[in-house]
């Protein structure tokens, strides 16, 4: 059976390239030249006759309204739409507080080029005198398929990480440790389209170490086609920084200092002819701050009596690290562009910690421990395109190069009737991954396009101890091959049909020398049809089967004893996820607000979960229990989520999100039986920002997260607020602001509660009690210099196929 999957593959992927080989040297001759032209504008207010910057235009044809450029006005008012395919279109300039213009424009083979010249818009009925040219990129942009959060234009983000950033973009739930679902569900992060090896091991640390400063935006794709990496069961989140590529010499510098943490951000962007240099550096250091930590552990036996383990202590975790990137970028000429990005990750977190512990309500002990983590991380990508004078066709190679160490050291001293015991241990894991990949694109016409590529991922990691029993060795390769099909099932429906197949082999060796392997082959469909209707509305339907593998965080078997009564340990033995996505989406502009909703249906299998059960102990001895992973049953979901936007002002935005899943986990087993039952979980969002003359802003902001369960427990809800104030100033190149987060209250407490029963009848129960320190208060700059006009992104690697951990560290709170 395995060897027909593999011929199986092999054959797809060998379709695949013949049709791009065909494509690439179509028979019939050369393709006929596609003569392009461009259209160009002045945007002006017709009251006050000032630029009107990041006014939206829209390029739509007139023959079938249907959409094909669009740009943004720059700080002169001007816009202009490259690559306009001579044809009779409608111009469609609209922007906040403003009358929406539509124009016919029309240009031919003989005059592929027009100037529109000058176009004035008129402020909406009844906030003529209130209209005043803040030059303000929307928050939100709702595209056919992703959703946008403008991170930049968010005055609130100062101050903070990537982690903040997440808790205020739609669809995203985020707990207080930076674990990110999209729905309920497990999600990709990429930045820049890109995998990072930083995120090898803990995608919650890596997010606390990009300072907000440096993001621009983060897109949401909720239906990924089978052109992605089929990892993520929820969908896909990227990440894109400020690194842009731009004539002249431009850039960015931002520092904010709080109570909480420090942040400091640079941007360099340089470019002369056919040659872009861009480069960037961030910095992150977090206070040390107690953080109080109240636990218990209880096992009831069937036959009665038990064992009791009461803790109550602190940990004062501090977090420091940097990381940079620079990036080379040569167009040799029209069809041909190289480019090659160097980034370093390397940051630190950790610190000390005490703990006095009750047995059966006795004083047993005092624990002092002190834990220090270490990643170190390194990516370098080469990517090469080209294209043609065929508009839309496309070739590109690309590879990268992941390597990472990290590090994980713990001591622990417990005075027990004032005899010490002290544990030391320490692990030290390298990861080093490397992929290839080549995708073509080619247009049969302007309404059908096909789109494959082969794909392959080599991954080693290798985790050493100071106990050389725990010692261990993985690999993982993974081999993919897809194609796309895009095209018009009538004159209003868009398709795009997909099929991506993988195929993945795992090793691993452990200290007992004795290799482990599993493989398999699994083939994922993806369809997505997309209707335009009156009123730019848009309604969307969608299906795709995802995967989740799971990563170092879930497979690594080291024992964590750095609380030795709360052991955390990896499992190997994991399955991947597989899960069923069906979306149906809705979205529409009512006189400048923004409406976004959407219900989906979601069915996983080998749901990955957290598993607590208590470890055999003597009589009177405290009680210890042991965190690991397991597939832990079978998964469906049902969901919704609207999204609106709405100006009662022309200075003045409303916004509001609201997400609902429900949550239940299944298994028949006769060994494992599990029945949880159907919960609801929410995430609501509320933003509120308003636009003062003189360049003043202000936005109040909240987020709640409900419970969440998971088949042993639940944790409380969590609630975020803030507010921000800025203040332009040096002629608009420079911000200055204030910034404040949950400042009512100092900590943020979470209560977790896990039960279970074993085989044997005994029950048993994990409480933790958390007050983590959330409160800051901060002061942030920020300027710009030179101008930055954007080029079109590079495509490259984009690993999308690990699942990341769902804890924020191992062995205490993080601040």
């Amino acid at each position: 059976m395995k060897t027909i999957m593999k011929k199986s593959i092999l054959l797809f992927a060998g379709i695949i390239l013949m049709l791009g080989a065909k494509a690439q040297f179509p028979m019939g001759g050369p393709a006929k030249k596609m003569v392009t032209g461009r259209i160009t504008a002045i945007i002006l207010d017709s009251a006050s006759k000032k630029p009107i910057d990041y006014a939206t235009v829209s390029l739509i044809k007139s023959k079938d309204n249907k959409s094909v450029n669009g740009a943004v006005t720059d700080e002169r008012g001007k816009v202009t739409l490259a690559n306009v395919s001579p044809e009779e279109y409608k111009l469609s300039i609209g922007f906040m507080g403003y009358k929406t213009k539509v124009m016919v424009v029309k240009t031919t083979p003989e005059k592929p080029d027009l100037n529109a010249g000058t176009i004035y818009l008129s402020a909406t009925a009844g906030n003529l005198k209130e209209v005043e040219i803040s030059g303000q990129k929307a928050l939100i942009e709702n595209k056919v398929d992703k959703l946008v959060y403008n991170a930049e234009q968010d005055i609130t983000n100062a101050g903070g990480d990537a982690t903040d950033v997440m808790r205020k973009v739609p669809m995203l739930s985020v707990d207080v440790n930076g674990n990110l679902q999209m729905r309920g569900s497990s999600v990709r992060v990429l930045i820049n389209g890109k995998p990072s090896g930083t995120m090898a091991n803990s995608v919650a640390d890596a997010l606390k170490m990009i300072p907000a400063e440096q993001i621009k935006s983060v897109e949401v794709i909720t239906s990924p086609s089978a052109k992605y990496d089929a990892e993520g069961s929820g969908g896909i989140v990227n990440i894109i920084t400020k690194k842009k590529s731009a004539e002249g010499t431009s850039g960015s510098v931002n520092t904010s200092v709080g109570t909480r943490s420090n942040n400091g951000a640079f941007n360099l962007n340089a470019k002369t002819g056919r040659l872009s240099l861009t480069g960037s550096l961030g910095v992150n250091h977090a206070y040390p701050q107690n953080s109080k930590v109240v636990s218990s552990n209880m096992v009831a036996l069937q036959t009665g009596g038990g064992t009791s383990l009461e803790q109550n202590g602190f940990s004062d975790w501090s977090r420091v690290g940097y990381n940079g990137s620079t990036g080379i970028d040569y167009d040799f000429n029209n069809y041909h562009n190289i480019s090659t990005n160097l980034k370093i990750n390397r940051f630190s977190n950790g610190g000390p910690g005490t703990t006095t512990s009750k047995v059966n309500g006795n004083l047993g002990s005092v624990i002092t421990r002190d834990m220090d983590m270490g990643f170190n991380n390194l990516d370098w990508s080469v990517d090469y395109r080209k294209t043609s004078k065929k508009e839309g066709e496309e070739f590109s190679i690309s590879a990268q190069l992941s390597t990472g160490r990290n590090t994980s050291d713990y001591s622990n001293k417990t005075v027990i009737q004032e005899l010490p015991v002290e544990v030391f241990d320490s692990n030290t894991g390298k990861n080093n991954e490397y992929t290839v990949q080549t995708d073509y694109v080619y247009p049969f016409s302007k309404t059908t396009t096909l789109e494959t590529g082969v794909k392959g991922i080599f991954r080693n990691i290798i985790s050493t101890y100071s106990d050389v029993n725990q010692d261990f060795d993985y690999d993982q390769n993974v081999g993919a091959a897809y194609g796309v099909l895009g095209f018009k099932l009538t004159k209003k429906i868009t398709a795009k049909a997909g099929l991506r197949a993988e195929y993945t082999k795992i090793n691993w060796l452990s200290s007992t020398k004795v290799p482990f392997g599993n493989d398999y082959f699994n083939l994922f469909p993806s369809l997505i049809l997309s209707q335009s209707l009156k009123g730019a509305s848009t309604i969307k339907v969608s299906y795709n089967r995802r995967i989740q593998r799971p990563s170092l965080f879930y497979l690594n078997p080291f024992e964590n004893k750095s609380d030795q009564f709360s052991i955390l340990k990896g499992n190997p033995g994991l399955n991947p996820e597989l899960s069923d996505n069906i979306e149906m989406g809705y979205s529409t502009f009512i006189k400048g607000s923004v409406i976004n909703a959407s219900v989906f249906y979601r069915s996983t299998k080998d749901v990955i979960e957290s598993i607590i059960t208590p470890l055999p102990v003597a009589p009177g001895a405290p009680q210890a229990f042991l965190t690991s992973y397991t597939n832990v049953g079978r998964s469906e979901s049902y969901g919704m989520n609207i999204f609106g936007s709405y100006n009662p002002k022309p200075k003045w935005t409303l916004m509001a999100n609201i997400g609902l899943n429900t949550y239940n986990v299944n298994n028949n087993s006769s060994t494992n039986a599990v029945n949880t039952g159907t919960f609801l979980n929410y995430t609501a969002f509320a933003r509120s920002a308003y636009a003062f003359p003189g360049g003043w802003n202000t936005e109040i902001w909240g987020v709640i997260n409900s419970p969440r369960r998971t088949f042993q427990g639940k944790t409380d809800a969590m609630y975020f607020y803030g507010g921000a104030l800025k203040k332009e100033i040096w002629k608009k190149k420079a911000t200055i602001g204030l910034n404040v987060l949950n400042p009512f209250s100092r900590d943020l407490v979470i209560n977790t509660v896990n039960k279970g029963k074993n085989a044997q009848g005994d029950t048993y129960e994990q409480k933790t009690n958390i007050h983590y320190p959330l409160r800051s208060f901060g002061i942030n700059l920020s300027y710009n210099f030179g101008k930055l006009k954007f080029t079109q992104p590079k495509k490259g690697v984009k690993n999308d196929d690990l699942k990341k951990e769902d804890q924020g560290g191992m062995g205490g709170v993080q601040n």
